[in-house]
C-alpha cells in the first residue's frame, strides 16, 4: 500500500483511512489496548511501520514506570540486575515493573502489546534482542529500550550494555594456568549467546598464549544453571584422564560443578580447581569461596536504565554500545595442582 504523503507528516487520520478503521481504532492500537482484532492491529502496526509515525511534540509516555524484560526471574542473577535498575529509577522517582517473557533470545510475541498498554518510560530488556517488528512498535510510541548483556549483536540504534567477556574468560584461564594447571575444563553457556562465545574464546586464547594445545574433549556447552554445571561438571571429572581445573563460565554452573564433584568424592581445590563467573553474592560464601570473574552486573543494569531515561528525554547518547570491565576475585576454590597432575614435565 503506497501513498504520496511525506512519512514525516503523515496523521492518524491518513493512518486510519488507509487501514480503512477509524481513527480511534488506531489510537487504541498506539496504546496497546487489547480491544482490537488481531488482524486489524496488524494493519495498523504495519502502516505505523510503513510511514514511520512516531509521538509528535517530545510527548512522553504516560506512566511513570520502567520495564525490565527478562527470560527468568527465579535467580539471584536477575536480582542483581533489578537492584541496578531500581536503584535509578528511584534516583528519577520512578518504578519498575518487571515481566517475565519469552526465551534467551527474545521476548514472547504477546509481550510487545501488554508493554505498549503499560507506555513505561523506557523498556530494559535482559539476555536477550528485539525483533525489528517490536522495535519498530515501540519506536512508534517513543518508547525507547536499551538491552543489557544482547544475547546477539543488537541493531543499529539499539543501544546495549555488556561486560568484557572475553577478557573475563582470557583471566580465568590465564590464573589456572599460572598455578600450574594444565588440563583445563570450561563449562560455556549457550552457543547462540554472543558473552558465552566470548567467554569461550579467551579461555581459548589463554591456553595458545599458553603453548597449550586446545583439547575439545575438556569442553562443553552449559546453560548457565546449576544443572548444567553438575551434569557437565560430573562428566569432566569422570574422564580416564580428568582436568585438574575447571572453569564454569557462571557462578550458578560453579555451583553444580562443587555437587559433582563433592558426589564424586573430591576435594576443591586438593583435587580441581574451579572459577566461576558474575561473581553473584553467593559466591562468597560457598565452601570454599568461589573465585570467579566478577561481572559489574548491578552496574550493567544501572548504565541501561540510564540510557533509557536519557533518551526518553529527547537527549542522545555518547556511544550505543557500553562494556564494561571485568575482574579475576581470587578466593579459596583454586590452588596449584597436586604434584604429578597436571604440570609440565
Amino acid at each position: 500500500m503506497t501513498t504520496s504523503q511525506d512519512p514525516t507528516r503523515v496523521t492518524l487520520a491518513q493512518i486510519a483511512s488507509l487501514a480503512e478503521v477509524s481513527i480511534s481504532t488506531v489510537s487504541k492500537v498506539l496504546n496497546g489496548r487489547h480491544e482490537v482484532a488481531q488482524a486489524t492491529r496488524t494493519k495498523v502496526e504495519d502502516l505505523l511501520v510503513e510511514f514511520g509515525y512516531s509521538l509528535r511534540g517530545g510527548q512522553q509516555p504516560s506512566s511513570d514506570l520502567v520495564e525490565v524484560v527478562f527470560h527468568e526471574l527465579d535467580s539471584v542473577w536477575a536480582m542483581e540486575l533489578i537492584r541496578g535498575v531500581e536503584a535509578v529509577a528511584r534516583e528519577n522517582s520512578l518504578s519498575v515493573t518487571l515481566t517475565e517473557s519469552g526465551t534467551r533470545l527474545s521476548p514472547s510475541p504477546g509481550w510487545i502489546n501488554g508493554v505498549l498498554g503499560r507506555r513505561p518510560r523506557g523498556v530494559v530488556l535482559v539476555f536477550a534482542d528485539l525483533s525489528d517488528d517490536h522495535r519498530a512498535a515501540l519506536g512508534a510510541r517513543a518508547i525507547p529500550v536499551a538491552i543489557v548483556d544482547p544475547a546477539g549483536d543488537p541493531a543499529p540504534g539499539v543501544p546495549s550494555v555488556g561486560s568484557t567477556n572475553w577478557a573475563g574468560g582470557l583471566a580465568a584461564t590465564r590464573h589456572l594456568i599460572e598455578l600450574g594447571h594444565r588440563r583445563i575444563g570450561v563449562i560455556s553457556g549457550p552457543p547462540s549467546m554472543m558473552c558465552a562465545r566470548a567467554r569461550t574464546d579467551g579461555y581459548r586464547s589463554a591456553l595458545d598464549a599458553a603453548g597449550i594445545p586446545f583439547d575439545p574433549e575438556l569442553e562443553r556447552e552449559g546453560d548457565f544453571h546449576p544443572e548444567a554445571g553438575y551434569a557437565d561438571g560430573g562428566s569432566l571429572l569422570r574422564m580416564d584422564d580428568p582436568p585438574t581445573a575447571i572453569f564454569a563460565g557462571s557462578d550458578l554452573q560453579a555451583m553444580g560443578v562443587y555437587r559433582a564433584a563433592n558426589e564424586l568424592g573430591l576435594a576443591i581445590p586438593r583435587d580441581v580447581s574451579v572459577v566461576g563467573y558474575d561473581d553473584i553474592q553467593v559466591a562468597q560464601w560457598l565452601g570454599p569461596s568461589l573465585t570467579t570473574i566478577r561481572q559489574p552486573l548491578t552496574e550493567m543494569a544501572e548504565q541501561a536504565t540510564r540510557m533509557v531515561l536519557r533518551l526518553a528525554t529527547g537527549g542522545t547518547l555518547q556511544a550505543e554500545r557500553l562494556d564494561l570491565a571485568t575482574s579475576l576475585v581470587i578466593r579459596a576454590s583454586t590452588a596449584a595442582p597436586r604434584p604429578g597432575h597436571g604440570r609440565n614435565p
